[in-house]
């Protein structure tokens, strides 16, 4: 048996710059993190032919053709893989629709697996190609490639995305003690909405096609705040990244009428009264969950953790990997 392992991601700069539509205009900028919470898939050899596919449902295929599941058949598909007798078993940290990019965790470590069963090493670099061709290009998804690169690459990354379509990974230049403080200090809480992310992508695809004026001064503005995010937390001044965190957070809502709601937002304000001192919604929007900043976690969870969940996390520095072969 074959288990390999993706982390999921959260985004704190830039989201939204890295979806084709805005980058081959003028180019995208992130900057993320991946987190300890994953997304498993085990392969294994069966003895009976077939395609045997358990997820958040259950499938017995002859043919990769006839197999439902976007991402598992186009994954099979690009792999060439050669097998007619396999079980893929897919177990996850969190569920899909939170906004911590499943999405790409999924296929990530789908396609390491796959790819290792056919005993082939892929990059890291390849592996995140392999994974956006499949949703972007394939697929046709509004997504970006944020998700399925820090994904693949593990740790905290500034991703530029170029008109061309490549993406360079920058030095982030941050003193680690600042990162070990911005990793105790930030914290998840579950909103209880999940929501397919390309309902809200969708809508800021399309405007963004049409050169929406309204659109690509707000995705222009957002790739800026994320840049001088990147800057706030190079200089270690968390009081200036949490005012850029706050005002990305009102920027963002602007893209859509889908992006929160009052719910969301009375547990926004609540947090900010209660020792968070900023946030915003993790992921396209529309529900998953709520990340803040802050140095009072237990205030913050005597007061909003009774309200929504919470998740407590660490930094991911593996990326997408083979955990058993």
């Amino acid at each position: 048996m074959i288990i390999s392992r993706s982390p999921l991601r959260i985004t704190l700069g830039g989201g939204g710059t890295d979806l084709p539509s805005y980058y081959k205009k003028n180019f995208g900028f992130t900057l993320s993190a991946a987190i300890n919470k994953y997304v498993y898939i085990a392969i294994h050899k069966t003895f009976e032919d077939g395609f045997f596919l358990k997820y958040s449902n259950y499938e017995n295929k002859k043919e990769i053709n006839t197999i439902k599941h976007p991402l598992i058949r186009e994954a099979l598909k690009i792999t060439k893989t050669k097998d007619k007798n396999l079980q893929i078993v897919s177990v996850a940290d969190i569920p899909s629709g939170t906004g911590l990019g499943s999405s790409a965790s999924f296929t990530t470590a789908l396609l390491k697996g796959l790819y290792y069963n056919k005993k082939k090493n892929i990059s890291k670099k390849d592996l995140a190609e392999q994974a956006s061709k499949i949703e972007i290009n394939i697929l046709k998804e509004p997504v970006g490639k944020q998700d399925q690169y820090i994904a693949s690459h593990g740790g905290l990354r500034i991703f530029k995305y170029l008109r061309n379509g490549n993406v360079v990974i920058l030095k982030t230049n941050i003193k680690k003690e600042t990162i070990n403080n911005l990793e105790k200090n930030l914290v998840l809480y579950f909103t209880g909405f999940s929501r397919k992310s390309s309902v809200i992508l969708k809508e800021q695809d399309v405007k963004t096609k049409r050169k929406n004026n309204e659109i690509m001064k707000n995705l222009d503005f957002v790739k800026q705040l994320g840049i001088d995010s990147l800057k706030s937390l190079q200089k270690s001044d968390f009081k200036e990244f949490c005012r850029i965190l706050r005002e990305h957070w009102e920027y963002k809502k602007k893209r859509s009428a889908k992006m929160s709601n009052s719910y969301i937002n009375s547990c926004y304000d609540y947090a900010l009264k209660n020792g968070a001192m900023a946030g915003k919604l993790v992921g396209a929007g529309g529900g998953g969950f709520l990340m803040f900043y802050t140095q009072n976690k237990r205030k913050l969870n005597n007061f909003l953790g009774k309200k929504i969940r919470k998740i407590d996390f660490k930094f991911d520095y593996s990326g997408t990997k083979i955990l058993v072969r």
